[in-house]
Order: structure tokens, then sequence, then C-alpha cells
């Protein structure tokens, strides 16, 4: 089996901190995303749930498609949500990205390591051209 890595720099989180993973791995057609948050430039974005899950798929999306995938290509999403309050609120947002190929999904209440309302990561799977 091969192993391709992405991200394996370390991206940044709160404070400019090296974060020591990788931000995907792919493995013989499976690609597997690390969690994803609402950060940008390795800060938390500013509002609601709204706001910050649109910002934590588009952090997911743009890591599948840096390795190729889309969202079609999704077969399971781990969400975490800081308030169960939250929940239809995020589900109006995630059915504007995986409305057409809607993904299996978990969705828990957790508290967050960083101060946001969400945290998203996933599986998916391309057939290796060969």
């Amino acid at each position: 089996m091969s192993l391709k890595r992405y991200g394996v720099e370390g991206g940044k989180g709160t404070g400019g901190q090296h974060l020591p993973f990788a931000r995907a791995v792919e493995a013989d057609g499976w690609l597997y995303v690390s969690g994803q948050v609402p950060m940008v430039d390795g800060e938390v974005i500013s509002g609601g749930i709204v706001a910050q899950s649109h910002q934590a798929i588009k952090n997911l999306f743009a890591i599948l498609a840096d390795a190729g995938y889309s969202a079609e290509h999704v077969v399971r999403c781990g969400v975490w949500l800081d308030d169960p309050r939250d929940f239809q609120s995020f589900n109006g947002v995630f059915r504007q990205y995986f409305g057409e190929h809607p993904p299996a999904r978990a969705c828990v209440v957790s508290s967050m390591v960083v101060d946001c309302k969400v945290e998203i990561d996933c599986v998916a799977y391309k057939a290796p051209v060969k």
C-alpha cells in the first residue's frame, strides 16, 4: 500500500502554533482528511454557527481539491458541534455543500480544543488510476 500525505509541513493553529499532523493522508484511493475548524490564517473566524460551518466546510473542500477529490467522493463525515441547539443550522449549511451527494455522517456534541462552534472531518474514496 502506498501513502501520500498532504500538508505534512503542518498548518498553523491558534496563535501561530505549528500543528504536528498531516491535513490529509491518501491510501490506495482512500483520503482521510483531518478535522477542520473555521480557521483562516491560524485564527478562528468570528460569527455564529452558520458562518463558522461555511468556513469549516470550505477548509475541508480546499483539502479535498488539493488532493484531487470533490464532494461526490466523500463517503463519510464526522461532525462535532459545541452546542446541540446548532444542529438544524449546521444541517442547512451542510446540505448546501453535500445536497446532491450526501455522505454517511455522525454528529456529536463535544467541547472543542479551540474556541469554535464546529469541527468536521471526512473520508473520501476515488478509484486509483492504474
